[in-house]
């Protein structure tokens, strides 16, 4: 059974036909075109934390497809109530698939683990794919390719980072973390990317403007995130100087542009003229977490339409 609980998951090339597929998809949207690609199939969204654009953008999306989907919350008593083992083996026999936002990555490990149905990583502490497929598909847009592109991350090591690392290892494309010492990546994380990927173009420096030196996307997050808000006064302190701002901006090549996975803390890791700013994708980066999430779904739920309609 199919599950995408990170980007290991898949190959280059599955990640390249789902890209491919993301923008089929959202080109017929455009055209008013919405084919029920996935008429009454019905996934399950399975959240410990709290979501806008990640709930929203897959209950719209699958509604587009012609599908249906079931928000679960704590109500449901996931992990409390019943063994793992009957819940998720009975969730099975109602869904086709479970998009599941969790606080640690093992839970989303346990529930693939009985393999009751595909499992979609929606959000754990340790990556983020969904948030990394709509990144590319952003940066293709933008750019016409991602080919070659270097993306310079400034900011946290964090789950973000870690998809991003990743996904640029797979489509050979270069990947910056600048970052305050003490804030890199998962070094096994890293390690296993390293593995798979040994030609991969990865580095960390700890010099935010030397790292946009060439950078062609400037990506950040916020420097507290969800569980991690006893840090907040220190980790403030580390990443003062690591705000994507005007000043860093102008470090940057005049082409660049500016992405940042929401929410912001405006005035923290970002200010107002940036993310407002003329260089700044955010807007179209949030609209295209439902494209990228379409062309996902589509190719675990509904591959044969991949075959007679993506090139």
């Amino acid at each position: 059974m199919q599950h995408f609980l990170s980007l290991f998951d898949i190959s280059p090339d599955e990640l390249q036909l789902i890209l491919r597929t993301a923008g089929v998809v959202k080109q017929k949207l455009a055209a008013g075109d919405r084919p029920n690609i996935l008429k009454n199939q019905v996934i399950a969204l399975l959240f410990e934390k709290p979501s806008l654009r990640t709930r929203v953008s897959f209950e719209a999306g699958m509604a587009q497809l012609g599908g249906e989907s079931l928000f679960l919350g704590s109500d449901v008593g996931w992990g409390k109530r019943e063994a793992p083992s009957d819940f998720t083996n009975v969730l099975g026999q109602f869904v086709d698939a479970v998009v599941c936002r969790a606080k640690q990555h093992t839970k989303v490990e346990l529930l693939a683990s009985f393999n009751a149905m595909p499992v979609i990583n929606g959000l754990t502490d340790l990556c983020h794919p969904c948030q990394a497929l709509a990144d590319i598909l952003t940066i293709e847009e933008v750019f016409g390719s991602y080919v070659g592109k270097h993306l310079v991350f400034v900011g946290d090591g964090n789950n973000v980072a870690q998809s991003l690392a990743l996904i640029c290892a797979m489509l050979k494309m270069r990947f910056t973390l600048a970052c305050p010492e003490g804030y890199q990546m998962d070094s096994d994380w890293m390690s296993k990317v390293q593995a798979a990927y040994p030609d991969a173009a990865i580095e960390t420096l700890h010099d935010p403007a030397a790292a946009v030196q060439t950078a062609d996307a400037i990506y950040t997050d916020v420097w507290t995130s969800m569980g991690q808000e006893a840090e907040m006064v220190a980790r403030r302190q580390a990443f003062k100087d690591f705000q994507l701002n005007k000043t860093l901006l102008q470090a940057a090549p005049a082409s660049a542009r500016v992405l940042h996975c929401l929410p912001a803390v405006r005035g923290e890791e970002i200010t107002d003229e940036v993310i407002d700013g003329d260089q700044s994708d955010i807007v179209r980066q949030a609209g295209n977490r439902m494209h990228a999430q379409k062309g996902l779904l589509v190719w675990l739920l509904g591959r044969e339409w991949i075959g007679k309609n993506v090139g």
